[in-house]
């Protein structure tokens, strides 16, 4: 069968703009979790610099990673009618991503977030406009569909999508849940859980997902495939990446840093979205999990969620100078 797309993104689209902190402290608890920063309260603080980077977000991100890998790939989203839409129209065009589905829409802003990054990490100020989300009429089937993050008047998307692929077995759904999506809770989207091919998070978002305390990573799993998902994905940070198909559980290590990563903005999509992508290339679970954390290693030298995103022929090189270490394992 012949697809207009192979790779369709769904979610909102932002610029986000960092700002480099210089004065700031970091406070964490025992573990080594739970951190929060503090500055001086009112008061004049020094920065850096700061760096606009238009048209990403979870979906976009996914487009993006999708395209340099060699897949063709398209986005529906949202955007107001000025300067920073058009940054953000002209940065997919840039790409190479379609954007027949992308709605301008007079009278409202398009989505802006501040970024305050000190050392690698990262805490994100984000606001989304009310732009109306919905499934374009005339979508035609590709062959994955990667719904992530949407705005707050998405509710409708959601049957509506459900709907289209009972009538588009043909398409595949990636669902990357976003914090709205986290929100609504899993019963009001159990219909489309039960059509997920592939469901990703990390996992804290796992067990906010299943309402859960610190769980097991293999009950998360197990607990994630109960929601409908043919394919359950889950990172967890340092100690790499998970993934069952509801009969294996294998594992995959974080893909070493070639030095300490400059800003983790965007790590995350960059697995998932590149797990996703070698699927829709025909690739297995197997070595579809071995790509993701290359990618991942690779966003996370750069600024911003995009600049660090691979070419096919960069991360096969990347995969074959990997490390003995660097390899699947059963769980």
């Amino acid at each position: 069968m012949t697809y207009p797309l192979d790779f369709i993104a769904i979610g909102d689209t932002t610029v986000d703009e960092f700002i480099r902190l210089k004065d700031a402290r970091v406070s964490c608890d025992i573990n080594d979790e739970n951190c929060t920063i503090s500055m001086k309260w009112g008061d004049k603080i020094p920065y850096d610099f700061s760096v606009l980077v238009p048209g990403v977000g979870n979906a976009a991100n996914a487009a993006v990673a999708a395209k340099r890998l060699g897949l063709s790939s398209g986005f529906i989203s949202n955007v107001g009618k000025d300067y920073y839409g058009e940054k953000i129209l002209a940065s997919f065009i840039r790409e190479g991503i379609d954007t027949k589905y992308v709605g301008v829409h007079e009278g409202l802003a398009t989505n802006h977030y501040y970024v305050l990054w000190y050392e690698s990490e990262r805490t994100i100020l984000t606001q989304h406009q009310d732009f109306p989300f919905a499934l374009p009429s005339d979508l035609v089937a590709p062959k994955w569909v990667y719904l992530s993050s949407a705005g707050q008047h998405a509710e409708g998307l959601y049957q509506t999508l459900t709907t289209w692929l009972e009538e588009h077995l043909e398409t595949k759904l990636a669902f990357q849940p976003g914090t709205l999506q986290i929100v609504m809770g899993t019963e009001k989207l159990r219909d489309l859980y039960t059509h997920t091919e592939l469901v990703a998070c990390n996992k804290e978002e796992a067990e906010r997902i299943l309402k859960l305390g610190e769980t097991d990573i293999k009950e998360l799993l197990q607990k994630m495939h109960a929601l409908g998902p043919k394919t359950v994905v889950i990172t967890d940070g340092p100690k790499g990446a998970y993934v069952s198909d509801g009969t294996e559980t294998l594992k995959v290590p974080m893909y070493p840093d070639p030095k300490p990563p400059i800003d983790r903005t965007g790590a995350g999509d960059a697995t998932t979205s590149t797990i996703v992508a070698a699927l829709a290339l025909g690739k297995s679970i197997r070595e579809a999990l071995l790509w993701g954390p290359i990618n991942s290693m690779s966003v996370v030298q750069h600024v911003g969620a995009q600049k660090g995103l691979l070419t096919r022929d960069a991360l096969l090189k990347f995969l074959a100078d990997a490390p003995a270490g660097y390899r699947v394992e059963s769980v």
